[in-house]
């Protein structure tokens, strides 16, 4: 740990940060609004950052870590400016026949997708449940990481965010190579392509209609792209907190983490959000970005950007 600093200086040194601070912050908000317009978010989001960075010692050195995540959120924010349908024809025919002959189900002589099986054999239950799964792909993640911080497990904290964004990354990736239709399309629309087609809540309506609220809907209308459903990175994303959580020992825990990542992998399924194609896509993936880290992390230049990060959090 860090020799503590005293308290006159510390107040000198945020001085010196704050014009650095604010510009990072108007820059940001200039871009925005060029790249995808104003936002009553991303006041909300520099707001915390500004906030956390100058309350408290620990607070600022959990955002300084938790930038890593900001960066992510800011480049998902970012593709609405850029749709991967602009450059690669979207999948959406090939896809759900793909879908039907590796994984259809035969019902009265019929073969379905397991979304078109699901959609049939809907119930109250499986819709409150699969909502409550499906609400916890943020915060699970976060306070997981939060959790990692605050118990002075900062490596793995900073190991665990940069393995989520890396991830997320090479999803970009294939989002942009590979533009998928998700099921719910399919359903609404057909084959037909139809550019800037909004986001939609798809069988989670259930959820939000057995509440009688707006959840998912104010959710699903701020969605970057419709033609990213390939690969599932709501999959991809538990199974990170089960492998850092094993990796930490979180016994008792793990067993909540697994029966979460189980049930957003059904529920993607079940709410039409992903065939299941997408959804061992977005596990794949997340096996893929979970070992390619720990080769990266190995090298010097990543190495040492783990040491400089550990240094400014410690």
């Amino acid at each position: 740990m860090t020799s503590e600093i005293p308290a006159e200086d510390r107040k000198r040194n945020l001085k010196k940060d704050l014009p650095l601070t604010l510009g990072i912050s108007a820059c940001y908000l200039v871009l925005s609004y060029f790249l995808v317009g104003y936002k009553t978010d991303q006041l909300v989001l520099i707001s915390i950052f500004n906030l956390l960075y100058y309350v408290s010692a620990i607070t600022r050195k959990f955002i300084i870590g938790f930038s890593i995540f900001i960066v992510y959120w800011i480049i998902y924010d970012y593709m609405k400016a850029f749709p991967n349908y602009n450059y690669n024809i979207v999948h959406i025919e090939d896809l759900y026949n793909f879908e039907k002959s590796v994984f259809g189900i035969e019902q009265a002589g019929k073969l379905l997708t397991p979304n078109e099986y699901w959609l049939l054999h809907t119930n109250s239950f499986l819709d409150v449940l699969t909502g409550f799964f499906y609400l916890m792909w943020v915060p699970v993640p976060l306070a997981f990481a939060a959790f990692l911080f605050f118990n002075n497990e900062r490596r793995n904290f900073l190991n665990f965010l940069l393995t989520f964004v890396w991830v997320n990354l090479l999803g970009f990736v294939v989002y942009y190579l590979y533009p998928a239709a998700p099921p719910w399309y399919v359903q609404q629309h057909g084959f037909e392509f139809i550019a800037g087609t909004p986001g939609n809540t798809a069988g989670l309506v259930r959820f939000d209609n057995f509440f009688g609220i707006e959840l998912f809907k104010s959710i699903y209308s701020k969605g970057s792209n419709v033609f990213a459903a390939m690969p599932s990175l709501h999959s991809a994303y538990p199974l990170i907190v089960v492998y850092y959580g094993a990796k930490g020992k979180f016994r008792k825990a793990n067993i909540f983490f697994i029966t979460v990542m189980v049930g957003i992998w059904f529920a993607a399924v079940y709410t039409s959000h992903h065939y299941l194609a997408d959804v061992l896509a977005g596990i794949t993936t997340a096996i893929i970005g979970i070992f390619s880290f720990n080769w990266l992390k190995e090298r010097k230049p990543l190495a040492n950007f783990i040491q400089s990060m550990l240094k400014l959090i410690s």
